[in-house]
């Protein structure tokens, strides 16, 4: 019995199937988790650049007294 031509009928088959698999996965998603998600992120995003602005000052006042502690230490 010749089976090529079932194998020409899976490969599209199958295909159909994952893609509808696939849809079924991200549209049962509900409107209102992804704001309160995007929120949640953002307040994170918040956070996360004041103490990214907190860091560069102190590495900025390290800097400084780095480079005042050296060129005191010149002047001797």
């Amino acid at each position: 019995m010749e089976w090529s031509w079932l194998a020409l009928l899976v490969c599209p088959l199958m295909m159909i199937f994952m893609m509808f698999g696939m849809k079924g996965g991200h549209g049962h998603q509900h409107h209102g988790k992804n704001k309160e998600s995007e929120q949640a992120v953002q307040g994170q995003l918040n956070e996360l650049k004041t103490q990214n602005d907190q860091l560069k000052q102190e590495l900025q006042r390290l800097a400084e007294s780095h480079t005042t502690g050296v060129r005191t230490s010149e002047n001797r």
